[in-house]
């Protein structure tokens, strides 16, 4: 489980704001367990991804763009539009 994940809970889905160099299998084993929307920035600090569960694997919105803010809102529309919530 990651520890202490800052959340934008501006609007629905919160999501939980990955810090900068968390393994992608510690992100998987998070959401395993704990269901949370994730916005993950790449290892080489360019763009965001959202990962979220299905119900039975790990699902990513990759190229949600450099811009926090703007990955957050891309990713809960996707999220949205989906019926991920």
């Amino acid at each position: 489980m990651l520890d202490d994940l800052e959340f934008d809970d501006s609007d629905s889905p919160a999501i939980g704001l990955v810090p900068p160099g968390v393994p992608w299998q510690q992100v998987r084993d998070h959401i395993k367990i704990a269901r949370h929307h994730l916005l993950v920035r790449s290892a080489d600090g360019g763009d965001y991804a959202g990962a979220y569960w299905t119900g039975t694997e790990m699902a990513v919105v990759a190229d949600l763009g450099p811009d926090e803010d703007a990955a957050i809102d891309e990713f809960r529309a996707f999220l949205q539009e989906h019926d991920e919530i």
